[in-house]
């Protein structure tokens, strides 16, 4: 990789490792209170990242439009603000009716609060879209730490005061810090930018882009949560606790795949075909190399560590894992892939597709497996899904890029 890029990787890299190590203390707080209030918490974060992906085609259209387009940020930012700050409002009455529909169920006890927040939720990923088409690594790294480590300071002040840490005192300190972030970034973006009006004509030009984005991802985020959500219906809140902390621990992996991704991604979005998919053939060794170093070390620190730190329930974390890892280590290369679909080939509907089949399997493969294996059934359908739907996206960046399989299979520099 060019220099420049290799040190926008890492510097996202780093301050993502930082952002998942406080993440992990806030899911620490949360795990140590018991695997049913762990439960409730991973719902939680779920929802609301399945809410954010529904939303994300504001801040990667502007993201487009800016690196791909070469057009100014400012005639697109107001427009993605807005649309999110509306979306979000939306949003927020479907929560509120959702959590007075279902408040006598245990597992979604937390639907009032993310109805509190909804509204300011999508700020932030909207504000990251901007800086990803300017390939500015150092506001995404800042909206990526702040919301956890804002979260902890919360909290700390908060047994300062002698109070106790009860699962409610975290989710409220989790979406305030997310809502003040987003509100702070998108105040500083909009001055920065010299935004000046919501230029809505462009938009209209947008809809069908956006919409496609939004559903691509909401697909992907399904098809990373589908398997919690009926672990929850079919073993209870423990058992989802426990497979939450598997889940969670696994897709760190991912962190560095992604982090490499987001820093790629304005350069691939370039005009040169050859260079555009050179360049994501390249991060795709790159990304499958490492992980397949990561991943066993992950494996062992995840079993001295939980078991030590969590308490001795999330010991039954680890098996999961092995589960779990030969599909996330092959789901490493999606991010790449994504950006080359989305971003140079202006087709989010290639991402799309192939979240989708991993969905559909993942889907039929835990309602079989988890009645009858419990969460190792999810641990193995979602690894199962992760492997196929790879081996479909490879195909399809390899005939859009015009490379033939030995290309893809040999070794880059």
């Amino acid at each position: 990789m060019p220099a420049s890029l290799t040190r926008s990787a890492l510097s996202h890299f780093l301050c993502r490792l930082a952002a998942v190590g406080l993440g992990l203390v806030l899911l620490g707080l949360v795990a140590r209170q018991g695997p049913q209030e762990q439960g409730v918490f991973s719902l939680l974060v779920a929802t609301e990242a399945v809410y954010a992906a529904m939303f994300s085609g504001f801040g990667l259209v502007v993201a487009r439009q800016v690196s791909h387009h070469r057009e100014a940020a400012a005639r697109w930012l107001g427009g993605a603000l807005g649309l999110a700050v509306v979306a979000g409002g939306v949003a927020a009455l479907v929560f509120a009716v959702a959590g007075w529909a279902w408040s006598q169920a245990p597992a979604y006890r937390y639907l009032p609060a993310l109805a509190w927040a909804a509204s300011a939720l999508l700020l932030t990923p909207t504000v990251s879209g901007l800086y990803l088409g300017l390939g500015r690594m150092g506001p995404i790294n800042v909206l990526t730490v702040a919301p956890p480590a804002l979260a902890l300071l919360v909290l700390a002040v908060w047994a300062w005061a002698d109070q106790a840490l009860s699962l409610w005192a975290v989710m409220i300190a989790w979406l305030g810090a997310r809502v003040f972030v987003g509100l702070v970034g998108a105040a500083w973006a909009w001055r920065e930018q010299r935004v000046q009006a919501l230029h809505w004509s462009a938009w209209r030009t947008q809809a069908g882009f956006c919409a496609v984005l939004g559903l691509t991802n909401l697909i992907s985020w399904l098809n990373y949560r589908v398997d919690l959500f009926i672990v929850e219906a079919y073993g209870g809140l423990s058992s989802t606790g426990v497979y939450a902390v598997a889940v969670t621990v696994t897709e760190l992996l991912w962190f560095i795949s992604s982090s490499v991704s987001a820093a790629a991604y304005g350069r691939i979005g370039q005009p040169e075909p050859a260079a555009a998919a050179a360049l994501t053939l390249r991060l795709v060794h790159l990304n499958l190399a490492v992980l397949s170093i990561a991943a066993p070390v992950l494996l062992a620190l995840a079993a001295w560590v939980l078991p030590r730190v969590l308490g001795a329930p999330y010991a039954e974390a680890v098996p999961l894992m092995l589960w779990l890892l030969p599909g996330v280590w092959a789901y490493g290369c999606a991010s790449t892939l994504s950006a080359y679909y989305t971003n140079f080939l202006g087709k989010p509907r290639l991402s799309a597709a192939v979240a989708g089949l991993s969905l559909l399997i993942n889907l039929a493969a835990c309602l079989w497996l988890v009645p009858r294996w419990g969460a190792t059934g999810a641990a193995v359908a979602t690894s199962l899904s992760y492997g196929l739907a790879m081996v479909w996206g490879v195909a399809l960046f390899r005939r859009h890029a015009g490379l033939r399989w030995r290309d893809l299979l040999r070794p880059c520099r």
